[in-house]
């Protein structure tokens, strides 16, 4: 199955934290919002991911490599590079983002920074058993 969208359009109206748009066995498209003075939160993927950010301001860190993001700016995280995203501006950061491959099951909707961070450590705890 393919997909169309306006992805700049689906970010930029996008109020969840993170919000999963559309899944393939080998790639993932997912738009986020980040509240200002808030974070993604420091992390580290076994995949690669490119962040490309429509609305907003803010810094961020991959690697020893630090800066400042504002729309229009890609970002790529080459799997197993520490990354942080963070919003330094006042209104939400807002971004679209492809995981290769997938990192969220279809259909994830993470209303909040809180609720994702919930979701991840059963996830985490479902795959130690």
């Amino acid at each position: 199955m393919s997909f169309h969208s306006n992805l700049v359009q689906a970010a930029r109206s996008n109020s969840y934290f993170r919000k999963e748009l559309y899944t393939t066995e080998r790639s993932q498209v997912v738009v986020m919002s980040i509240e200002p003075g808030d974070d993604i939160g420091a992390e580290v993927h076994d995949l690669d991911q490119v962040l490309v950010f429509v609305a907003g301001e803010g810094e961020f860190q991959v690697g020893d490599l630090k800066g400042r993001v504002q729309p229009g700016d890609v970002v790529v995280v080459p799997a197993h590079a520490e990354h942080n995203f963070i919003n330094t501006g006042s209104e939400p950061l807002k971004l679209y983002t492809v995981y290769a491959p997938p990192e969220h099951a279809p259909g994830t909707i993470h209303r909040t920074k809180a609720e994702a961070a919930a979701a991840e450590a059963e996830e985490h705890a479902h795959a130690r058993k």
